[in-house]
């Protein structure tokens, strides 16, 4: 038996994970914050020193946690840019998040490269905000001089694994990680360091993506530092999923992803075009409206939280009585709408009572999702089961009407730390890899994560007439909008 460990830094802490390398049964966990301040009022902060995320690291794993581990593995927060100098010192504080300031760099370089199908081509995504691309192009523009002293360009688990190894003159990331920047190719398994120069204005140093199961090097102690990846991908490899899978995550927006075993362009810029931490294609779909939805009918409706707001919409009936909720409340991205507005439809007097309200804000979130899932399902991505993800799914209304509006099996797994997990598995398989015990083709096979199944069964006849009827009133309201 090997012990390999898993790290994944989030936005707010550090979650370590010691394993089991041929099983995957957890044996240790170790946890801390990040020492982070944000802005005035509250909330994240958009510039983060990456020190605290290794204060962070060293207090997760005190108390002699990582005693006997031969392999970690790295997961971190996504859509963060760390700017380095000639010297690989950082510049300015790490950018991370979905950085609002960077909201009209994004409308520039769409329009700098000819439009958002043009990006498509290029790199299998548009320009967001929080992409590390735009950041780039805000950075140009708002502090030329850190823009100019900027040499070398890092995500945060590229910065945390340098770090582990010592700062080494090589540096590394995955094709999972590379794939979010918005200048890297996950179709052609390529940078386009042009467009880099678009955004900041010249050249840089970018790190070497390496095979999910190489190994990123080795620590003077001996240490084996596995590729790394981002949070997503991490928690898509730690959750096991595979070619028929799907994962629905229902936080303040919703998104939809599945393995698929090539990458996929779509010129409308609604399928952003990952890779996975495994050698395959990880397409996602994001709304802008979930679990917003919810608390905005909570609110409107006078309840203290979503539990109670479940609780009403249990008591009426699949269809809500004939009440269809759109739940674009910011505007939405799946379909393409950002300026739009939600939509209340088949208002009648027998239909005007809170529980079909809340019914219908369940089954419209879970709608708007459903779209989603048939964005990817309409390129030809495989969906058979659809793991749904956040606090949200344990909701009794969300699990009453999801399988049915999904049309497939749902799966709630149990709440675990699944981007350590899949870190941690990462770290076992190049642990293996390098031994000669593992093909580096193939990942190792560990326990499934436990959770809850649920199936459409009887109700899906009914589950589709309740999103035929949402369908059409979207139809009604944006027509060819999807």
């Amino acid at each position: 038996m090997g012990i390999v460990a898993g790290l994944d830094s989030s936005p707010d802490f550090t979650r370590i994970v010691v394993c089991d390398s041929d099983t995957g049964a957890v044996l240790r966990q170790g946890y801390a914050p990040h020492p982070l301040e944000g802005p005035e009022g509250g909330g994240r902060p958009a510039d983060v020193d990456p020190q605290a995320w290794l204060l962070s690291l060293g207090e997760a794993a005190g108390g002699g946690l990582l005693e006997g581990v031969q392999a970690i593995g790295v997961s971190a927060q996504a859509n963060s840019v760390v700017p380095l100098d000639t010297q690989g010192n950082t510049v300015r504080p790490a950018m991370v998040g979905g950085d609002k300031r960077s909201q009209v760099a994004a409308a520039d370089l769409i329009d700098a490269l000819g439009g958002r199908e043009a990006w498509a081509r290029a790199v299998g995504s548009v320009p967001q905000t929080a992409q590390p691309v735009t950041k780039l192009r805000w950075l140009a523009r708002s502090e030329p001089e850190a823009a100019a002293r900027t040499a070398v360009l890092l995500q945060a688990h590229d910065w945390l694994v340098w770090q582990l190894l010592g700062r080494p003159g090589r540096r590394t990331t995955d094709r999972g990680g590379a794939s979010g920047t918005g200048y890297w190719s996950a179709a052609t398994g390529g940078y386009r360091p042009d467009l880099v120069e678009l955004a900041l204005g010249h050249q840089v140093m970018l790190p070497e993506v390496i095979g999910p199961a190489e190994a990123a090097g080795t620590t003077p102690e001996g240490l084996l530092i596995s590729a790394g990846t981002g949070e997503t991908q991490a928690a898509a490899f730690g959750l096991g999923i595979g070619l028929g899978d799907a994962v629905v995550s229902l936080g303040a927006s919703g998104s939809v992803m599945a393995v698929h075993p090539e990458a996929l362009v779509d010129q409308y810029g609604m399928i952003t075009s990952l890779a996975d931490a495994t050698g395959m294609h990880l397409p996602v779909v994001t709304t802008l409206n979930a679990v917003r939805a919810l608390r905005g009918a909570a609110e409107l409706l006078g309840m203290p939280d979503l539990e109670s707001l479940s609780e009403l919409a249990m008591k009426s009936t699949p269809g809500a009585h004939g009440l269809v909720l759109l739940p674009y409340l910011e505007g939405e991205r799946t379909p393409n709408l950002p300026h739009t507005a939600g939509t209340l439809a088949g208002l009648r007097r027998e239909s005007m009572r809170p529980e079909h309200l809340a019914r219908a804000a369940f089954e419209g979130m879970l709608c708007g999702l459903a779209d989603a899932l048939d964005v990817l399902r309409a390129r030809g991505v495989d969906v058979r089961r659809v793991f749904l993800l956040g606090a949200a799914a344990e909701l009794p209304a969300v699990q009453a009407a999801a399988p049915a509006l999904f049309g497939a099996q749902v799966v709630v797994p149990q709440p675990a730390d699944y981007a350590a997990i899949g870190a941690a598995r990462q770290a076992a398989w190049a642990l293996g890899a390098s031994q000669g015990t593992l093909d580096p083709r193939t990942p190792p096979v560990w326990q499934g994560a436990v959770a809850q199944v649920l199936e459409p069964g009887e109700e899906l006849a009914v589950g589709q007439a309740v999103r035929q009827q949402y369908v059409s009133v979207r139809e009604q309201t944006h027509p060819g909008a999807l």
